[in-house]
């Protein structure tokens, strides 16, 4: 396969425009690949909500983002047919979706599907996946995932990535604790308080709560432990969460769940604030024990790393992502998944290799984009 520029049809979900102006972490990524796809020459069409941003051209799929109608399976499908649409004019090299129909419309298309799991790839998605089979090119944003769902035909593993350019980094901090992400008890808000209080410190919660059970989960289990020293903000601006992520001491974040990768993380350490976590799904992928925050195995395990918070350089931790994830290390790990599958798809190399013949162990620390065949 040739190095040539390749046309991309690059289908992003339709929930939040492209970048997303506040939450919004697949939009984030997809803004960051298509952007350097076309600064590295490739034609890239966006298949997104009107409203978007990009150096590629844009084809809406929606006159407004459906952030309004998250979770219902309407705007999902009917985005997905006009896509088909959309590609059946545009006759693309090939499709990457990023999208929750992606894998359904995989099998009819023309052309070679690149699917990217940024979720969880187990339970009902998973077998969802396991259903798509062969008929899209799987690739996954940690090794984490794969070892998690190793029967699925993951054909690469590719980091997601941040750009820091304008990201503000400070490291002289207050004297706070914060938390953000999705209101759900995977996240672990509730612990985040408790933790804080155990070290007598306040600390600020920024997060999404528009859904049913994300609403359900804060009432049962934020609201009751609000008080003084918690400060609940909701979704806020990119401009206004940097801000709070910067000053920050450090940022709280007792998952409950194997955590497919965690841009929240990557935005944290851009920063310059340490992470205290827990060792869940890709978390000692993204995170260094002991360089950018503390890595423990149980939440009250955190508490006792307050006692070493001081050792952390929050230097380190912008280098860390600018070194180790930055945007031009993705946009190089999806060239090559685009000339992978691309080459598949024209000489028919025949049945793959189980995956724990692919090396779907996960690497140490610093290990970057790479390819599963």
């Amino acid at each position: 396969m040739t190095d040539d520029p390749l046309r991309i049809a690059m289908v992003a979900p339709p929930f939040y425009e492209i970048p997303p102006p506040a939450y919004g972490g697949i939009e984030a990524v997809v803004a960051q690949l298509v952007d350097g796809l076309v600064d590295r020459g490739h034609d890239v069409t966006l298949l997104a909500a009107a409203g978007s941003r990009t150096k590629g051209t844009l084809v809406p799929t929606f006159d407004e983002p459906q952030g309004e109608r998250l979770g219902r399976p309407e705007p999902e499908l009917l985005h997905g047919a006009r896509v088909a649409e959309h590609l059946a004019r545009l006759r693309p090299d090939i499709v990457h979706d990023h999208s929750a129909v992606g894998p359904a419309f995989a099998r009819d298309r023309s052309v070679p599907t690149v699917i990217t799991s940024h979720g969880p790839a187990t339970g009902p998605w998973g077998e969802y996946l396991a259903a798509a089979g062969e008929s899209m090119h799987l690739v996954a944003i940690s090794h984490a995932q794969v070892q998690l769902s190793p029967h699925l035909p993951w054909r690469a593993v590719v980091h997601n990535s941040l750009d820091t350019t304008n990201i503000p980094f400070r490291a002289e901090k207050d004297d706070y604790l914060i938390w953000l992400g999705r209101m759900s008890p995977d996240k672990g808000a509730h612990l985040a308080i408790d933790i804080a209080r155990k070290v007598g410190r306040r600390i600020v919660l920024i997060g999404k709560c528009s859904e049913p059970d994300e609403q359900a989960y804060f009432d049962a289990e934020v609201k009751p432990r609000l008080g003084s020293d918690v400060e609940c903000r909701g979704e806020i601006g990119l401009d206004e969460k940097y801000d709070f992520l910067s000053r920050a001491a450090a940022f709280v974040f007792p998952l409950q769940w194997e955590e497919p990768f965690g841009m929240v993380l990557l935005e944290a350490m851009a920063c310059g604030t340490p992470v205290l976590t827990l060792a869940r799904g890709a978390i000692p992928e993204v995170v260094v024990d002991g360089v950018t925050g503390f890595v423990r195995d149980k939440p009250e395990e955190i508490i006792d790393a307050f006692d070493d918070l001081a050792s952390i350089d929050a230097r380190a931790c912008r280098s860390h992502v600018e070194a180790q994830f930055s945007p031009e290390q993705m946009v190089t790990g999806y060239e090559q998944v685009y000339r992978d599958c691309l080459s598949r798809s024209a000489t028919h190399l025949g049945d793959r290799q189980a995956p724990a013949e692919l090396g779907s162990s996960v690497p140490p620390p610093f290990a970057g984009p790479g390819s599963l065949s």
